[in-house]
């Protein structure tokens, strides 16, 4: 008999894939300045990643330093927050790729479903979904209201994505892009309910994860000419943290 745990990640896996699936559609993000969501959302991540993703790092760093006990790189410290702050470098790269290559006559126009720019930003972000989806089965949740939090902190995320990455690559994401990030979550929990990875590997998925949360956020939240909602913003971390803070 399948569980009750199986069916509601499924059918949060089902959600994410339909946020991504119906992206094209939600024409209140894409206007500038934003929608009142969009820095609801970016506060919702936010919150998520400092009062509930960070804190976890802590136990995170002492599975990674218990499985590191007889290897050289027990000296180093800090080990799960180097790999944070690698996913955050990492989407980062990203970024930077894709206003390069627009100014670059030798890269192609990212906007353009041939360009190679395109598929490295698809794929950083397919992988960067599939882990989203397969900690969605093998994340330790308190209750089934752990993982509805985790679904709408994640949701709301993806949600700013979209719109950042149809920015930025116009029809080629709408044409390709939101139907590669429409399998990944799905398949993310499919191999999260087939595998189960030790916790030494899980706990850098989260650290990594934590990382580029934090940049995608970021990146969209800061720039002036987004002209971001700070009330909304604050809703959204205010609203969230004390959901957080009663579960």
């Amino acid at each position: 008999m399948v569980s009750l745990y199986i069916v509601i990640t499924f059918i949060c896996a089902l959600g994410f894939a339909f946020i991504h699936f119906s992206s094209k559609y939600m024409q209140f993000a894409n206007k500038v300045p934003r929608s009142r969501f969009l820095s609801l959302s970016a506060g919702v991540a936010v919150s998520y990643v400092f009062v509930h993703l960070l804190p976890q790092l802590n136990t995170y760093q002492q599975v990674v330093v218990k499985n590191l006990q007889q290897s050289s790189w027990r000296h180093i410290e800090n080990h799960i927050y180097i790999i944070a702050l690698a996913g955050l470098v990492l989407f980062y790269a990203m970024e930077r790729l894709v206003k390069i290559s627009r100014k670059s006559k030798v890269l192609k126009n990212p906007e353009q479903a041939d360009s190679v720019i395109f598929w490295i930003h698809m794929g950083s972000f397919f992988i960067y979904n599939t882990v989203i989806g397969y900690l969605l089965v093998r994340e330790e949740y308190k209750s089934p209201l752990g993982i509805f939090f985790y679904f709408l902190a994640l949701g709301v995320h993806f949600i700013t994505n979209d719109w950042s990455l149809r920015r930025d690559h116009k029809g080629a994401y709408d044409k390709y892009g939101r139907i590669i990030l429409t399998a990944a979550p799905v398949l993310g929990w499919l191999i999260g309910i087939l595998t189960e990875l030790n916790e030494f590997v899980l706990s850098i998925l989260q650290a990594f994860i934590a990382g580029g949360v934090i940049l995608n956020v970021m990146k969209e939240e800061l720039p002036e000419e987004q002209k971001s909602s700070l009330s909304s913003f604050l809703a959204g971390v205010i609203g969230y943290t004390v959901l957080l803070l009663l579960i």
